[in-house]
């Protein structure tokens, strides 16, 4: 992971989450493996580098509307939450009803955050945006202007597209997209 100082919000949250509870009872032994984990369904707990270096360029801050598309295991959800603050607001969208279900007992009590099933033809949650950051973490082969369109002005959004990590900022200006490396994700699908 990237060395940070202790006071930088993405460490802290880090630290403060921990991975173990949002994983299946079988694997929480690699909690602290820096490598995706298998959660069932076809689908991982991303890695904690990739994580941090996603959750870096996303730039969430205290107050923020932020939506996680693939929250699976609900891992990302709690770290946005973090980051948000008490003031902000997580929506998690899950294609998969039993890991929506899983990742909603894990974050019991966490009062920023409501997971929901995502809904068959839909990316996202169009009726509760718009989105301040929006975080993806499962990978499209184009850029989805579904979501793009989910993002209030001065909204970014991170989102791994055809193998690269992508930061979608829009402006009065329009949508400018950068490029951030290789990865590899579980594939976006909006069909259940």
């Amino acid at each position: 992971m990237t060395h940070a100082p202790d006071d930088d919000p993405v460490t802290r949250a880090l630290r403060r989450v921990d991975r173990t509870a949002f994983l299946p009872e079988h694997a929480r032994r690699a909690a602290g493996a820096d490598r995706p984990i298998d959660i069932g369904h076809g689908q991982t707990n991303s890695q904690p580098t990739t994580v941090e270096r996603m959750l870096r360029l996303l730039d969430v801050r205290e107050g923020q509307h932020v939506l996680d598309v693939g929250t699976g295991s609900g891992w990302t959800a709690a770290l946005l939450a973090r980051l948000v603050g008490p003031a902000g607001s997580v929506v998690g969208v899950e294609r998969v009803p039993e890991l929506a279900g899983s990742a909603r007992a894990a974050l019991q009590g966490t009062t920023s955050v409501e997971i929901l099933d995502a809904s068959p033809g839909t990316l996202g949650v169009p009726d509760r945006g718009p989105y301040d950051r929006i975080l993806v973490s499962a990978e499209p082969q184009i850029l989805p202007q579904q979501l793009v369109d989910q993002l209030d002005e001065d909204g970014v959004m991170v989102i791994p597209v055809a193998g690269t990590m992508h930061r979608v900022a829009r402006t009065g200006g329009g949508v400018r997209t950068t490029t951030h490396g290789a990865y590899r994700f579980v594939p976006l699908i909006s069909d259940s």
